[in-house]
């Protein structure tokens, strides 16, 4: 059977999946020949149905009328009905036709969109991207990492979850998600299976209850001896939480902690509350709570890392973008 130049004859069985949504026609939609159809004859079909003449159809489709009729008329026969009802001065849709006509075109438009599709899923422009992040990125990295992201990739899906750095590791390893920020290092059974990348350094900085010291400025661990310590319990950020202890240590000063949580608004939360003060990385300033004082510390601040992990063997296209956007400095 002649095909017009350019036009491509797939099985319809490439589409298995379209027969989710049956054409309302139980001629058609009953046929037990139905993967023979072909796209080729589909587009035939929308050229007539949508012309309503064979002449204009074939002109439009660059063919000669003799093989198109012979197209329609093979698939009707496959169909078990006529789709036209013809007489020599007219051509009309039978009811059969008319119920084809809009699955017909959907599947056209499908299918005419599936190289763009897999091109831009091979890219990484399209797809989904499963992201999770400590609380502290939500003031800090994460909303620009985003917003750039979004910018370059509109058509990808982003799933995100706020999640603590242990709970990320064991997602990463069981391939949960694509990619966390998190608070390294990594422990060593995660260190051989996943790549780890800084994204951010940031100092660490006090919470206070406001109003628990007067003088304006930067403050001493000293001056806050006898207020409670909040602080991550260390199972959940063991890096972070020791590099929090240390920091008293060094100051020559022995916390009593008095309350533990496991996120950065809680932790926040408990200082508005005049429950102690807290140790919280800059960015967590962008946190405004009423009765809550940020200062700068007086002593010798560490810096707190933000990183992103991923697995080493990942060979997702979208994850590959999102490096690629953080390799790039725009």
């Amino acid at each position: 059977m002649p095909e017009c130049p350019g036009q491509t004859g797939l099985p319809l069985d490439i589409a298995q999946g379209y027969h989710d949504s049956p054409i309302d026609s139980d001629p058609i939609s009953a046929m037990s020949d139905l993967p023979r159809l072909e796209l080729r004859q589909l587009r035939y079909f929308a050229a007539v149905a949508e012309e309503m003449h064979f002449g204009r159809a074939a002109a439009r489709l660059h063919m000669t009328q003799p093989p198109l009729s012979q197209t329609i008329a093979a698939l009707e026969e496959l169909l078990g009905t006529p789709l036209f009802q013809r007489t020599k001065r007219s051509v009309a849709l039978t009811p059969a036709g008319a119920a084809l006509l809009p699955e017909a075109q959907r599947l056209l438009q499908q299918a005419a969109a599936l190289p763009d599709l897999v091109r831009r899923a091979a890219s990484g422009a399209s797809g989904l991207l499963s992201l999770s992040f400590i609380s502290s990125a939500d003031y800090s990295i994460l909303p620009p990492l985003l917003q750039r992201f979004r910018a370059h990739y509109p058509q990808v899906q982003i799933e995100l979850r706020e999640a603590t750095t242990d709970v990320q590791l064991e997602d990463l390893l069981q391939g949960k998600i694509d990619a966390g920020l998190l608070l390294p290092p990594l422990p060593e059974k995660a260190a051989a299976l996943l790549e780890v990348r800084p994204v951010l350094s940031e100092p660490l900085i006090a919470a206070l209850p406001e109003g628990a010291v007067s003088k304006r400025g930067p403050v001493s661990l000293k001056s806050l001896r006898e207020l409670p310590l909040i602080i991550f319990p260390r199972r959940i950020a063991p890096a972070f939480h020791d590099t929090i202890l240390s920091c008293f240590r060094d100051a020559g000063v022995t916390p009593h902690i008095g309350q533990e949580a496991i996120q950065m608004q809680t932790i926040v939360g408990l200082v508005s509350a005049g429950m102690g003060m807290a140790l919280v990385p800059q960015s967590v300033s962008n946190l405004k709570r009423p009765g809550v004082d940020y200062r700068r510390l007086s002593d010798a601040a560490p810096a707190i890392q933000t990183s992103l992990a991923w697995r080493r063997d990942s060979s997702s296209s979208v994850l590959r973008a999102l490096l690629e956007l953080l390799d790039d400095p725009a």
